[in-house]
């Protein structure tokens, strides 16, 4: 269904990972930002979010650097 082009692992521990994805279905290609939590041995994907295109992943990049400075204001 899918095809796995590239990956890079974020964040894994012993029952979470974290992973930025791209890859390609039905021709198209996009990056899929997923959560896979460990169960009975079993990694299952808890969350995914997919950023189709260029202009999409601007704006999201854009509201990131916005928000980030942020991160460390009290």
């Amino acid at each position: 269904f899918y095809k796995v082009v590239d990956s890079v692992t974020i964040f894994k521990n012993k029952k979470w990972w974290e992973a930025i994805v791209v890859f390609e279905s039905a021709g198209k290609r996009s990056i899929g930002m997923y959560m896979w939590q460990k169960r009975e041995d079993k990694w299952k994907r808890k969350h995914k979010f997919n950023v189709r295109n260029l202009e999409e992943w601007n704006k999201l990049k854009a509201a990131i650097e916005q928000l980030a400075p942020k991160l460390t204001e009290k």
